[in-house]
């Protein structure tokens, strides 16, 4: 059997470290890559020879690992991800797998879970932590699908938009986001507009307000 190959994404290295260590000891993965960050574990798939990815949701400051997930999940659907979060509630679990993550894990379980998780992935079945408790109604909204309409103008934004965005609600400059993501500033300042248009939005403060309530980013 093929070694299946993994992306560790998690902004604290002691963390990657010790999943790392635990994966590779494991006979059918290895772990290929490391990430800190959602935008840089997507610009790691997007390179290819990724077979799973293995994120944290809360990784500050910058785009959520719910909207890495989204992203990931939309255009490299054959990328098997595993969430591997602090948070118990409900709310982030049912996003996590409505955006597309195939297996939930808490970070307070013990490694047996992690494991458990991890294998379901490589036979293509969904794992959710057996600490965690779903109701059927969680469980109708997951198995629903479908696309949460208050989010449908932040999925019209186009890829470089989506970039610009956690930049624009954490206060950076149109030359801190230009140097950031080696642009003009007259390029940065026509995709602040585009989003502002698409999200129908007249100020940051309102699109601080709108990124945080739809968890699009983390402080």
């Amino acid at each position: 059997m093929l070694m299946l190959k993994v992306l560790i994404a998690d902004d604290h290295a002691v963390v990657r470290q010790g999943l790392a260590y635990l994966i590779n000891g494991q006979p059918d993965f290895k772990v290929v890559s490391e990430a800190a960050n959602g935008t840089d574990a997507y610009a790691r798939v997007e390179q290819g020879n990724i077979d799973i990815l293995v994120m944290d949701l809360s990784m500050p400051p910058g785009e959520s690992g719910l909207v890495t997930t989204q992203r990931i999940h939309e255009h490299f659907p054959d990328v098997k991800i595993l969430i591997l979060s602090m948070h118990e509630e409900q709310e982030y679990i049912n996003k996590a797998i409505h955006n597309g993550a195939l297996s939930y894990i808490l970070k307070s379980s013990p490694d047996s879970e992690f494991i458990s998780g991890l294998n379901a992935l490589s036979a293509n079945r969904r794992y959710i932590d057996q600490n965690i408790t779903l109701s059927k109604s969680d469980i109708k909204q997951i198995e629903a699908g479908g696309v949460d309409a208050h989010l449908q103008g932040y999925r019209s934004l186009s890829k470089r938009e989506r970039e610009v965005f956690p930049l624009m609600a954490l206060g950076y400059t149109n030359k801190e986001i230009a140097n950031r993501l080696f642009i003009s500033t007259k390029t940065v300042e026509a995709h602040k507009a585009s989003i502002m248009h698409k999200l129908s939005l007249n100020s940051r403060p309102e699109l601080v307000r709108y990124a945080v309530h739809h968890h699009l980013i983390e402080f």
